[in-house]
């Protein structure tokens, strides 16, 4: 079960059923299957808190993703700040929709033991991003 709810920003205008099926289509594409997933889109301040709070980072981020995953099944807590994706859409001047895609679709990838922090694992990352964005454009 993917659950959606936003805390201090108003609640994206995504489809919910719709980005759904696609999550389970991406990580099915992994030898995944979906357990329990939470996301909570909130303000960069809320962002920062989590940060500080639970990894002791002090910086802004767009998501926070908590793998509780076991075997298979992937499963966690996806903190996603709105604020900072508007802010990547118009730096990296995207569409501000295909980069909450993007986002979204990051924290699943993690869950699906895709990294980003080590060399060349950035653009492991990208390209597994752009593989998954196609494939919800395929689906609309």
């Amino acid at each position: 079960m993917i659950i959606y709810e936003a805390e201090g920003v108003k609640f994206p205008n995504i489809k919910k059923r719709e980005t759904t099926n696609w999550i389970r289509q991406v990580a099915a594409s992994y030898g995944k299957k979906v357990g329990e997933i939470g996301y909570l889109f909130v303000n960069d301040e809320k962002i920062l808190e989590v940060n500080n709070q639970f990894l002791g980072h002090d910086y802004y981020t767009d998501i926070i993703t908590f793998d509780y995953s076991e075997g298979k099944t992937i499963s966690g807590d996806i903190y996603l700040s709105v604020d900072t994706v508007f802010t990547n859409a118009d730096k990296f001047s995207r569409p501000y929709d295909e980069e909450l895609h993007r986002v979204i679709i990051h924290g699943i990838l993690h869950l699906c033991g895709i990294n980003d922090k080590g060399p060349g694992e950035r653009e492991i990352m990208e390209a597994a991003e752009n593989k998954a964005l196609a494939m919800l454009k395929d689906n609309r």
